[in-house]
């Protein structure tokens, strides 16, 4: 009766060491399973649900990969095809221009221009200077044409009248032409002009 007893009670050993070391056999192959498929590496419930979603609903799945790659382009500075800077973010750099000062030079006709004045019998005397930040060249052209370009002032000067000349807004216009014509004169003998500013140096109206 003991033997028996004994036999059962070895019996029942064996099973339990066989069950146990079976489980212990499915967890290790459980293991190394998920080894292999994983690689070892512990899974991320972000991607999880990623790889859900894309199986799921895949144009959801490309607008959101889309985003996160904008997102990430815009922390690093990166940018596509529209025009935004690559590489990381870079501060804008204002560079002032060197400020250049051009010298005047000034030419003044010798004696005077005397003419009579629009509708009027009286006359209008008055001394021609000119000025231009050109350099050396305008004014000797200026020398070299003096005769054509007193002509042509000679012309402006009378078709202006005694009423237009009375304001400063008159005389200024009356400069404004006589700069025009003989530009128009210069470029027309040498193919420049280079007058930039007409002055009076006298004015009489008498």
């Amino acid at each position: 009766m003991s033997e028996e007893n004994a036999e059962e009670q070895g019996g029942g050993l064996v099973k339990i060491l066989l069950f146990a070391g079976g489980g212990v056999l499915l967890l290790l192959l459980g293991l190394g399973i998920g080894f292999l498929v994983f690689g070892g590496q512990p899974t991320d419930p972000s991607e999880e649900i990623e790889r859900i979603i894309e199986r799921s609903d895949p144009a959801a799945a490309a607008r959101a990969k889309a985003e996160a790659e904008a997102a990430a382009a815009a922390e690093e500075g990166e940018v596509g095809e529209d025009g935004e800077l690559l590489g990381p973010p870079q501060k804008v750099v204002k560079i002032s221009p060197d400020v250049e000062i051009f010298q005047t030079t000034y030419y003044e006709f010798t004696g005077t221009l005397t003419t009579n004045l629009k509708n009027s019998r009286k006359f209008l005397q008055v001394g021609i200077g000119v000025s231009t930040q050109y350099d050396e060249t305008v004014m000797e052209n200026v020398d070299s044409h003096q005769l054509a370009l007193r002509s042509e002032m000679l012309g402006v000067l009378s078709g202006f009248s005694v009423e237009q000349l009375q304001d400063k807004a008159g005389r200024q216009s009356l400069l404004d032409q006589l700069r025009d014509v003989m530009n128009a004169k210069l470029e027309e003998l040498e193919g420049f002009g280079g007058i930039e500013g007409v002055h009076f140096t006298s004015f009489v109206v008498q």
